[in-house]
């Protein structure tokens, strides 16, 4: 037996903003327990600590709870981007596009024939959908390429243009990093304000969409208005380690209180994300 389509995240898209959020550790309980507060799922096989194990397990999940998920893949090699599409995710996510040279690149290992040459036989895809599952009329894969640094802000008209890119991504870290700015400290408010909009701009003249990393109210008002749509809102790497500490100090202070404790505990020598 088999299902008659992957969730179809173009559709979504063509309906409005959507939220995702963001994978980066191999907990994909995770995903079944808060998957129907967000639209989609981001996960992080680039910078986060997921094996393609893992990775096929997050997908899982998200089709368990009938969430797109976008596999963000480490590089633009093509074997790779290949096995990630092979586990039937909604959409595979490139970072660090400059060029539409590497665009194109990337439309040949992402699509099939006759766009692009990704190889047939995806044991997943066959299993869930048929051996049919490569053909044009059936949903596919969206590509979505990262723009991250200067040079790609630049080429992202042309990058947009490329026949088989479905989706920009602006990437704030990278970006930032070109620019200047340190990695530990807020960012100026509005330092990106010319890279949004020159993305957002490319993807709508091309009729691609755009997306980004937008976390607070203001930042979402102002992404949604210039077209952003592919949207992710928060992460694990986020959500879990501030819920924490905010539970753990409170209780803590109940306790210092009490007379129990002296107060929150200064933090161990562990990294600070």
């Amino acid at each position: 037996m088999t299902l008659e389509k992957m969730n179809n995240l173009r559709e979504e898209l063509e309906k409005g903003p959507m939220l995702g959020f963001g994978i980066m550790w191999p907990q994909v309980g995770m995903i079944e327990r808060i998957g129907p507060d967000w639209d989609w799922f981001w996960i992080d096989g680039q910078h986060g600590e997921l094996d393609y194990s893992d990775v096929l397990a997050a997908v899982r999940a998200s089709n368990l709870v009938r969430r797109p998920a976008v596999v963000r893949v480490p590089g633009h090699e093509p074997g790779p981007i290949g096995k990630m599409l092979d586990t039937a995710c909604e959409a595979v996510m490139v970072p660090m596009v400059e060029t539409a040279e590497e665009a194109r690149a990337l439309v040949r290992a992402a699509k099939f024939p006759p766009l692009g040459s990704r190889s047939y036989g995806g044991r997943r895809p066959v299993d869930l959908f048929g051996r049919s599952y490569s053909h044009a009329d059936r949903p596919q894969p969206m590509l979505v390429c990262q723009i991250e640094t200067v040079e790609g802000a630049r080429n992202a008209p042309s990058i947009a243009a490329v026949d088989g890119v479905d989706a920009l991504f602006f990437g704030p870290d990278d970006m930032a990093m070109r620019m200047g700015m340190p990695m530990d400290q807020p960012r100026p408010k509005g330092c990106f304000d010319k890279e949004w909009e020159s993305v957002a701009r490319a993807a709508a003249k091309a009729g691609k969409f755009c997306g980004g990393v937008f976390t607070t109210p203001d930042v979402l008002r102002q992404a949604v208005a210039m077209g952003y749509r592919l949207i992710v809102a928060s992460a694990d790497s986020a959500l879990v380690p501030a819920s924490s500490k905010e539970k753990s100090q409170a209780l803590r202070s109940c306790l210092a209180e009490a007379g129990q404790v002296k107060g929150p505990k200064e933090p161990g020598p562990a990294g600070t994300y």
